[in-house]
């Protein structure tokens, strides 16, 4: 991998040695994200202020230098890897959260945490929805770089749906803003909404006026369980056809809720070991949860098996036990996963249930799978044991049909971890050859020379075929 040697000692000249890392430790640290595949860059930036990265993108647009950009390092598919070496640009430091309470927005820079900025809107009466699981680590910037969403996105939407404005550089170093804080902008190419998912591939995000909404008065909770899959499958739409949007709709399939279970031993429902469980919560003003809650209940002494509703917050806390421990228990069912958020429209709801029983049949692998009901999004966990060759093979093969039955059934092989290297072999499963076309032009066009998070999203790679750090990193969840 080339050293850039002289392109780096010109950026320590301009930036100084407070800024630019070029330490084994630093560069380490630098070179993984949760997809844990190391890659050593060349340095590591830690900018100031946002003009430093203009100033490191000018001379790596000059000298042809990759440029990795990175904030916590959450992203599961490798997307904040520097898989062509050069430079790593952490935006930790660049950390500021300005709330404009009387407008209902948000001026965060890229390196802010997404628990923080939540936080600090709720302080003033404000909600910023988008919520995933890691939310206490990963950042603003890699949320838009990703097109972040989490259990709030059928009510609520993802990322992209919060985006007013945002500002960073080209990969020239050029400064650029795409709208304004204004609540209407319609003044040239909408080329903020292509940065959006756009990975780090097509500019650098230095911060972002996001859109808040009012804080919910009231919530409440609910947990109901169901004799199978398709039972469980067949009560949601059944409550989605009464018009009725919870703000979050998890699902727990059997394996997910056993391994929960194991974990915390104890028993969601006495009597109903391994049941399939939704979990929901509806918000709104009091008077529209009373009304939720009361066609909710309905509905559940008619399709559940059995069901608990929490009486406060805590109680609430406890219901949403099983479901932030099943993805790490997970864990005793193999020592690899193949973590998959594919997306199914509503209506294939039934028929992709069954079509995971039977890949699990003719796999012979685990693949427990849970998710948010309300926009389709799941996570599906393909099992199985890194050492054991043939059964890193079958997992390879199950993926394989995984994404094609995805696709065929109008879904999505990625809804919020976008594709990274991780989904690279899949992404003309689901574009064809115009599309991938057209996005290599976009690309080249805005990169000419193709140094912004280089050999992602386009090249094919098999990441489970890498062999992976043993490291243990604070938002793991095993």
């Amino acid at each position: 991998m080339p050293s850039f040697r002289s392109a780096t000692l010109q950026l320590k000249r301009r930036l100084g040695a407070r800024v630019v890392a070029t330490g084994d430790a630093a560069r380490f640290a630098a070179s993984f994200d949760s997809s844990k595949i190391s890659f050593l860059p060349a340095a590591v930036i830690k900018p100031r202020k946002e003009a430093d990265i203009g100033v490191a993108l000018a001379l790596a647009h000059q000298h042809r230098v990759p440029v990795t950009v990175r904030g916590r390092g959450t992203t599961l598919m490798g997307s904040a890897a520097p898989v062509r070496g050069g430079w790593v640009i952490d935006m930790l430091a660049l950390n500021r959260i300005r709330i404009d309470a009387e407008a209902g927005m948000a001026h965060v820079q890229c390196g802010a945490t997404v628990g923080n900025i939540q936080r600090a809107a709720a302080a003033s009466g404000w909600f910023y929805p988008p919520d995933p699981s890691s939310r206490e680590y990963c950042t603003i910037g890699g949320n838009i770089a990703c097109n972040a969403g989490g259990m709030h996105g059928g009510k609520y939407g993802v990322t992209r749906d919060y985006i007013i404005a945002l500002r960073g550089f080209l990969a020239s170093g050029e400064f650029v803003e795409w709208g304004t804080a204004t609540k209407k902008f319609s003044a040239g190419f909408n080329l903020r909404d292509l940065w959006i998912g756009s990975e780090g591939m097509l500019g650098v995000v230095t911060g972002a006026v996001l859109k808040l909404i009012p804080q919910p008065a009231a919530r409440w909770t609910l947990l109901t369980s169901y004799r199978d899959e398709a039972a469980a499958i067949r009560a949601a739409l059944a409550l989605f056809r009464q018009r009725v949007q919870p703000a979050i709709c998890e699902f727990l399939d059997r394996e997910s809720v056993l391994c929960a279970e194991r974990a915390t031993q104890t028993t969601v429902f006495p009597g109903q070991a391994g049941r399939p469980v939704i979990l929901l919560e509806f918000d709104g003003s009091a008077a529209d949860v009373r009304e939720q809650k009361a066609v909710a209940l309905a509905w559940a002494r008619k399709h559940a098996t059995a069901h608990r509703a929490a009486r406060n917050r805590a109680e609430a806390e406890k219901l949403w036990e099983v479901r932030r421990k099943c993805s790490g228990a997970m864990f005793e069912l193999g020592d690899a996963k193949l973590n998959e958020d594919i997306v199914i429209p509503m209506r294939n709801y039934v028929k992709f249930i069954r079509f995971l029983g039977g890949l699990r049949r003719r796999s012979g692998l685990h693949i427990p799978t849970f998710g948010h009901l309300a926009d389709g999004n799941l996570h599906v966990n393909i099992m199985y044991h890194r050492a054991d060759r043939a059964e890193s093979r079958v997992a390879e093969v199950t993926l394989g049909k995984l994404m094609d039955t995805v696709v065929r059934m109008d879904g999505a092989i990625s809804g919020e971890h976008g594709i990274g290297l991780a989904k690279t072999p899949f992404l003309r499963v689901q574009h064809r050859a115009a599309q991938v076309k057209a996005m290599r032009a976009v690309k080249q066009a805005l990169d000419p020379r193709g140094i912004l998070n280089p050999g992602k999203m386009f090249e094919p790679v098999r990441i489970w075929k890498f062999p992976k750090l043993a490291v243990h990193l604070p938002w793991d969840h095993k």
